[in-house]
């Protein structure tokens, strides 16, 4: 297994010490906790990208674990940003079924024999749910803060609903019957 594959290992294998730490009742402490592991799993998913690419090092597996690994570490903590009264419901909804519609065009296409690689638009995407996910674990209690946390949120909302339209849009023949 080369090094961007144990990358995205290790960033799965962090998710369940990351959601531990972020619903542990520890206080400031695991809180900061939860804030270093999900800035680390983070920078995995930057790394293992350029370097794979860097060393032609792009494997299947890496193919299907990158973003595997990436909706969860976002969904897990979006989960417990509800649970913990941090994001609305609705928002993780709309954005988690994003994901789901987005996995599921990717199966039919690959089913297809085509395969569809990731927009601008769905990069802007991750990079704006994780910047709202760093300011909510940060929660800084400061009335500045906390608009620029509520207008990341209603950005990376907005960005997963266009990187989804954009997505639909550009990939519609993959839903036509093929012969």
């Amino acid at each position: 297994m080369n090094l961007p594959n144990k990358l995205t290992l290790f960033r799965v294998v962090l998710i369940p010490f990351f959601v531990f730490f972020l619903l542990s009742p520890l206080g400031k402490v695991s809180d900061i906790i939860a804030l270093v592991i999900f800035i680390v799993a983070s920078l995995t998913d930057l790394l293992d990208g350029k370097i794979a690419r860097k060393y032609n090092l792009v494997t299947d597996f890496g193919k299907f674990m990158d973003p595997l690994a990436d909706k969860l570490l976002v969904c897990s903590a979006m989960i417990c940003f509800v649970e913990l009264g941090k994001l609305p419901a609705w928002i993780v909804v709309i954005i988690i079924a994003r994901e789901f519609i987005i996995s599921g065009f990717r199966l039919i296409a690959a089913d297809n024999g085509v395969v569809i690689a990731a927009s601008i638009y769905g990069k802007f995407k991750t990079v704006t749910q994780m910047a709202m996910i760093i300011l909510l674990l940060l929660d800084i209690d400061h009335p500045v803060y906390r608009a620029i946390t509520q207008g990341m949120i209603y950005l990376a909302l907005l960005m997963t609903v266009v990187s989804l339209c954009e997505y639909i849009y550009k990939n519609r023949g993959v839903l036509k019957e093929q012969k």
